[in-house]
């Protein structure tokens, strides 16, 4: 790409179609213009691919050595085409200066939500015990790596608080006043029943999985959004995909299109085993399933941008613009048949899906 500090990106295509030429040195957009038939001899020719901000995926599991929900920064981040990625609550208390460390050495942009349950992820039921949420050390951890945190992770399901019931989430809510910080509550299995959960949710929050399909879901047995539902959204709790191994469900997810329910963010819940073995994958195959429901380019990509840019207080992130970093995420939609698997074994035929194709990020150009 010729001389390290200057980089161009010819005939670019932003999801409105329009092309144009970007202009990068020392890791700046200098210049933003309409594409020209001859660039530079060292220009990359981006011709049929499009550009938007970088990627960011709100909900991964970043840690390696955790099983079974770890991976690689990297791995999970810009070589699938994601520039920043936000670990949900892999660690508590007890680890998370080891992710800070870990992501200060990664290529990835990294933040993370931090375990109300100071164990983290070393267990898969670490709010089964209300020791393990020990307030004290949250709020160190928040004082100390306030610049990293962006909020409190709590798992509410039954295979994680056990006997505890709705209490680990009272715990969190009072955490949350205490650090100023907002949550992302996994939702899943009952009990507690899911309006419990949302009854304590407040704006900013964020219910992650909410297209999921197991019996305590968000709606009706007939599709129809719970009040419950539709009241968190009026109080501006985010709603966050969140599909993981065992948490998105097409069915659900034509629902929710159906009712009107805003798409706002959409994120992986990507780890090792999910991202080999599917029904994960990557990013970009993630997105090309809310393409194949019907949601225009535009929208989608929004969901990974801008809409999770917001939610971050980073808008600068979200957007392509001369004077900030060049933050940005290049992909193609190809065309071709395709078949994607929901999280409980479901189908759908598609035409047409996404691929990254590499990341512009901290001055650096990676190609996928």
């Amino acid at each position: 790409m010729g001389n390290m500090n200057r980089h161009v990106l010819r005939n670019v295509k932003l999801v409105n179609e329009k092309a144009i030429d970007i202009v990068i040195e020392n890791g700046i957009i200098v210049q933003i213009s309409e594409a020209k038939s001859a660039g530079e001899a060292d220009a990359f020719d981006g011709t049929g691919l499009y550009v938007s901000s970088g990627w960011i995926d709100l909900h991964v599991h970043a840690v390696p050595a955790l099983d079974p929900y770890g991976d690689k920064i990297d791995e999970i981040g810009v070589k699938h085409g994601v520039a920043t990625i936000v670990d949900a609550g892999s660690c508590g208390a007890d680890r998370i200066a080891e992710l800070k460390a870990d992501a200060a050495k990664a290529l990835t942009n990294v933040y993370a939500f931090l375990n109300i349950s100071h164990i983290g992820l070393e267990r898969v039921d670490e709010l089964s015990q209300l020791e393990w949420i020990d307030r004290e050390r949250a709020v160190k951890a928040v004082s100390e790596h306030g610049d990293f945190i962006v909020g409190l992770k709590a798992r509410i399901s039954r295979s994680v608080v056990k006997e505890s019931g709705i209490e680990p989430l009272r715990l969190a809510r009072l955490l949350s006043e205490e650090t100023q910080l907002p949550l992302m509550v996994h939702i899943g299995s009952g009990p507690p029943a899911i309006e419990e959960v949302l009854a304590l949710l407040k704006r900013h929050d964020i219910v992650t999985h909410y297209l999921n399909g197991k019996a305590n879901n968000l709606f009706a047995a007939d599709g129809k959004p719970l009040d419950a539902l539709l009241e968190a959204i009026a109080r501006g709790v985010h709603l966050d995909v969140g599909h993981g191994t065992a948490s998105f469900s097409f069915k659900v997810a034509e629902w929710a299109k159906q009712a009107g329910i805003p798409l706002q963010t959409i994120s992986t819940d990507i780890y090792r085993g999910n991202r080999l073995n599917g029904p994960v994958y990557s990013m970009s195959s993630v997105l090309s399933k809310f393409l194949s429901l019907g949601y225009p380019l535009d929208e989608v990509i929004s969901a990974v941008t801008v809409n999770a840019a917001a939610w971050l207080n980073k808008p600068e992130l979200g957007r392509i613009q001369v004077g900030d970093k060049a933050n940005l995420t290049l992909f193609s939609v190809e065309r071709g048949s395709v078949e994607f698997i929901d999280s409980e074994g479901d189908k759908r035929q598609a035409d047409k899906y996404i691929e990254a194709k590499g990341v512009m990020i901290n001055g650096s150009f990676i190609t996928s």
